[in-house]
């Protein structure tokens, strides 16, 4: 607790640090206003039937990922996920269409075109899931509509709020990656998920405690030290590296001898972050799309990838995130870049050959790192699942692991380590025990 008030001192103390701080926590005050703001001409009252939807199944989640926006019948109900998914549509693309790989080549310039068409990608998702959810939302709660109003009335302005909801949450994540701390759109993200935690502890409090066959306090304990487990292997995970020794030739300038000591290249273990976990979870939503949130005469096929408990639906997941994290550790780090750099820098791996042989090296320690990674980091996406076995309420079940405990702990680390090298940039001490950062794509001299 010291070191803590010590680091908040020090945070207050770095004018640049605290400005950012500030900027973050009203940017995100706005975002959490908004979730309670609910759409004009929506009775709040009369939702109660869209709120037992999303109380369980795939629904829960994505209630989780808006912040409960999406129970609210908020602004901003649909949240950043159709952002994401553009994402992903669009980095499959930068790779299959040849004109969008020499936009990834332009360099700065390319990668804000990219942004732009990204952007025009959310608004055609977003003008169709946003008439989707009302749909539901009147098949749900048709009283909720105020009176004087018609539902074919209602559709197309409430259609133009919900899009630019989402635009705004956007527009709020990168004025926060821009001006605050940490990335603006993953703390948004996190941010929903942190927000449903306290009822969900004091639900599954109740239920241990009421319930004949809760177990009691035993039970609750185990759960916690479980949870606690599975917290601290996320944490692991998330920083696990494997250091490739780098050697650079001896260079004699005028009288100075310059290089030769060995150097790390730091090879994460899940270099992809929890970037596949998102990309992952917003596919698993397309199928809630689909059917447009009926539940009425569906397939077993479709009611399965619509139960986040099924084992179809954890079978499909656990195959889109391995194939994620390969794809993602694929166009994050460059095996062949990295080594073009290290020959242009007179540097070697010790007995290796620069140039082909170092790439196929490094490609080779990452295919090794990636699978286990893949699979470990799958485990534990999955562990909800497991937990609804033994009578673990749905809503705490989702912080014992899967999207929302990797998102947490990957957007938490990401978030220090950058206040923490703020803080090392003035002489301060962060509270991070190792007292420096670890990039997460960079080549870090030890």
């Amino acid at each position: 607790m010291k070191k803590f008030i010590e680091t908040l001192k020090n945070c207050w103390k770095v004018e640049d640090l605290r400005i950012r701080l500030l900027i973050t926590i009203l940017f995100v005050a706005i975002y959490r206003f908004g979730s309670f703001v609910v759409l004009p001409g929506i009775n709040p009252a009369n939702l109660e039937k869209l709120q037992q939807q999303t109380a369980g199944g795939l629904m829960s989640l994505l209630d989780m990922f808006s912040g409960g926006a999406f129970s609210n019948a908020s602004i901003f109900a649909l949240g950043i996920m159709p952002y994401i998914s553009a994402s992903i549509v669009m980095q499959l693309v930068a790779i299959a269409v040849p004109s969008f790989q020499k936009m990834q080549r332009e360099g700065e310039s390319g990668r804000k075109k990219i942004m732009q068409y990204t952007r025009y990608l959310t608004v055609a998702i977003l003008l169709f899931q946003a008439p989707s959810y009302l749909m539901n939302l009147k098949m749900q709660s048709p009283g909720a509509l105020a009176s004087g109003l018609t539902w074919s009335e209602f559709m197309i302005p409430a259609t133009i709020i919900l899009a630019a909801g989402s635009m705004f949450i956007l527009w709020l994540g990168e004025r926060i990656t821009d001006k605050g701390v940490g990335n603006g759109i993953s703390l948004i993200i996190m941010i929903g998920i942190i927000a449903r935690l306290p009822q969900a502890f004091i639900q599954e409090v109740t239920s241990r405690f009421t319930a004949i066959t809760g177990g009691g306090l035993v039970m609750f304990i185990v759960e916690i030290l479980i949870l606690y487990a599975v917290v601290c292997a996320a944490i692991m995970l998330t920083q696990a590296t494997r250091k490739v020794p780098v050697q650079y030739a001896k260079k004699l300038v005028g009288n100075q001898q310059l290089g030769g000591a060995r150097q790390y290249i730091p090879l994460k273990l899940f270099a992809a972050n929890v970037m596949p976990i998102i990309f992952a979870q917003a596919l698993m939503f397309i199928p809630l799309a689909i059917v447009q949130y009926s539940s009425d005469n569906l397939s077993w096929f479709t009611r399965s990838l619509l139960d986040n408990r099924s084992l179809l639906y954890n079978i499909v997941y656990v195959l889109l995130i391995v194939a994620f994290t390969y794809f993602y550790t694929a166009i994050t780090l460059n095996p062949t870049q990295m080594a073009e750099d290290m020959k242009r820098n007179n540097g070697f791996i010790p007995g290796v050959k620069p140039g082909k042989d170092t790439a196929d090296h490094i490609e080779e320690i990452m295919s090794r790192l990636t699978l286990p990674g893949s699979l470990f980091i799958a485990f534990i996406a999955v562990m909800p699942a497991l937990a609804g076995l033994f009578n673990v309420q749905q809503g705490f079940a989702q912080f014992f692991g899967g999207t929302s405990l990797l998102i947490l702990v990957g957007v938490v680390i990401d978030t220090l380590q950058q206040i923490e090298s703020h803080l090392m940039m003035r002489h301060y001490d962060g509270l991070l025990n190792s007292g420096r950062t670890r990039p997460q794509n960079g080549v870090s001299a030890y």
